[in-house]
């Protein structure tokens, strides 16, 4: 079936058209209806946590009273911590773009289980009200990881906001799950575990803590709820309690949580670095089992959140076991630049993304071993260096790596253009305005700035202003990318099958795709094969042509004579 599009170009009925109406998308099993409409939903979220963070920068502008009071303040970045981690990076990139491209990038129908990724979506957004009416009626204080015994006895909303974690805990182990099966089962004919994509084995390691650490999450912050309601003594001193109980078990799962939020930004980063440099990914084995090896090491280190609270022998081994996690990301980020080496390296968005995350990341990678050692972490401890630490991983990493991956997804996904001149200025004023926001903050940490403080001295406040005028140019970075995105959806250039010359699978069907993503199944190439595609001057397009001339030893040789196995 074909429709006309506004500019008069005929087109096959995709996704977005092949079924009119409202009721169509909320009762729809299409996983990339369902990725849009998570896409949709986090960047919501994001809005309302990035917004949160402006009003916590502006009372910090000036020391003592500036817009809120002290009691508002807390509530501020309680509320922002909580929406930024539950409610958009944990979820941002499996759900939202792992949802749309991982059957894609198995040449699949769809993921395994679609009603469950339905479902999956509803309790996204059940646990998101919850969240959002604990703000309306009574925002809580707590901070977001709800350290006890103050959560079980402050008398703001602790148990509509842990309620709502709890469930976003479900719609996150529904997701992990639905990519395990669909990975290890729908594999095409040809795409073996070592012909995989590296974005889908980021996903995979993704979905496996997802569905092991998760649970304790959710124990944790019913154990919690009871403790408030019924008064069972579990987590309260006062009451029997142990409040050292509750940091080990909500940090076992949230360091994990640390990597469910990078392991995704981990995969996309390998995509983008290998497309966008037109050279086959260096070290393909090493960054896959990588990818398992953070996944493992992730559930043995959530200890070095608690030096100061644990006795001496402990400390010492969770700081060796700290150091140890480092490796496999620093095998990563040594083969992303062996890849960039000689590569034919574009400065498109995408690519300034890639740049901007291994620049950024590696800041957040550094100052960890800080943080693992002992005798430093102690003097910086519940520092602004925690803070501009947790930030150069989380956003450095993970967020960077989200806006590369929609800028390097996006025509795929609705078939339009973005502006590129625009994209890479809103790029630069993220980095610029990221770096004078956070930078700064590393400072104020060795300065001895605590975190989560309302007040300070005056010795701290020209950095405090350096802080909050670059979250403001961030802002104005994250704006500008609202604007030309949303313009390219009503007026963008129509989009090619294959912009950019990648060589996985979801660049193989339409611009945006079809509703059953390929008319048939294609064959699985090795991924990072360029030379199956050849670029077409008169479309724009990069043709799939099929395999590569193959040598001696059965290998097709891609750009610069790189090997890739077949």
């Amino acid at each position: 079936m074909t429709t006309t599009t506004y500019d008069g170009h005929a087109e096959e009925k995709n996704y977005l058209n092949a079924k009119p109406g409202i009721w169509s998308w909320l009762t729809t099993l299409d996983h990339k209806r369902i990725g849009v409409m998570y896409l949709i939903s986090i960047l919501f979220a994001f809005f309302l946590g990035g917004m949160l963070a402006l009003l916590v920068r502006t009372e910090l502008l000036t020391p003592g009273k500036t817009i809120v009071d002290a009691d508002t303040y807390n509530q501020l970045f309680t509320l922002h911590g909580a929406i930024m981690i539950f409610l958009f990076i944990i979820p941002g990139i499996p759900a939202a773009i792992g949802n749309f491209v991982l059957p894609l990038m198995l040449g699949a129908k769809d993921v395994a289980f679609p009603r469950l990724n339905l479902l999956s979506w509803y309790l996204w957004i059940t646990g998101a009200v919850f969240a959002i009416v604990s703000m309306v009626v009574g925002a809580v204080d707590t901070g977001w990881t709800f350290y006890t015994p103050y959560s079980t006895q402050t008398s703001t909303q602790v148990i509509n906001m842990t309620m709502g974690v709890f469930i976003l805990g479900f719609s996150s182990i529904f997701t992990g799950l639905n990519f395990v099966v669909t990975i290890h089962k729908l594999r095409p004919a040809g795409m073996t575990w070592w012909r995989m994509p590296l974005m889908l084995w980021g996903l995979y390691a993704t979905a496996i803590i997802q569905v092991l650490a998760t649970p304790v999450l959710g124990i944790t912050l019913l154990l919690l709820v009871a403790e408030r309601a019924l008064g069972v003594g579990i987590f309260d001193p006062s009451l029997g309690g142990d409040p050292l109980l509750y940091q080990h078990f909500f940090w076992f799962y949230s360091h994990p949580a640390v990597y469910i939020m990078i392991l995704p930004a981990m995969g996309v980063i390998s995509e983008l670095i290998s497309v966008h440099s037109r050279k086959t990914i260096f070290g393909y084995h090493a960054i896959a089992l990588s990818s398992v090896a953070i996944a493992a090491f992730s559930f043995i280190v959530w200890g070095h959140h608690m030096f100061t609270a644990m006795s001496p022998m402990g400390n010492m081994i969770f700081s060796a076991l700290t150091f140890s996690v480092s490796i496999p990301s620093a095998v990563k980020t040594f083969n992303w630049l062996a890849t960039l080496y000689r590569g034919h390296i574009r400065l498109n968005a995408p690519m300034l993304y890639a740049l901007a995350f291994i620049f950024l990341f590696g800041i957040g990678g550094l100052t960890g071993l800080f943080l693992g050692a002992l005798a430093t972490d102690i003097h910086l401890h519940d520092t602004y260096f925690i803070v501009a630490h947790f930030h150069y991983v989380m956003f450095g990493g993970t967020v960077i790596a989200f806006l590369g991956g929609i800028h390097h997804w996006w025509p795929k996904m609705f078939g339009r253009m973005y502006n590129e001149n625009l994209a890479r200025i809103a790029c630069l004023l993220i980095f610029l305005g990221f770096n004078f926001t956070f930078f700064t903050q590393f400072i104020l940490g060795t300065m001895g700035m605590p975190r989560r403080y309302y007040d300070y001295i005056d010795t701290f406040a020209t950095l405090h202003q350096f802080s909050t005028m670059g979250s403001y140019i961030m802002a104005v970075g994250f704006f500008l990318t609202a604007g030309y995105l949303i313009h390219s959806l009503v007026a963008g250039e129509r989009a090619v099958e294959n912009p950019w010359g990648a060589a996985t699978l979801e660049w193989r069907t339409a611009s945006p795709p079809i509703e059953h993503n390929f008319h048939e199944t294609p064959d699985a190439n090795y991924p990072y094969d360029y030379s199956v595609n050849r670029y077409n001057p008169e479309t724009g397009n990069y043709d799939y042509i099929g395999p590569s001339r193959v040598d001696d030893h059965g290998h097709a040789v891609g750009f610069h004579g790189a090997e890739s196995t077949t």
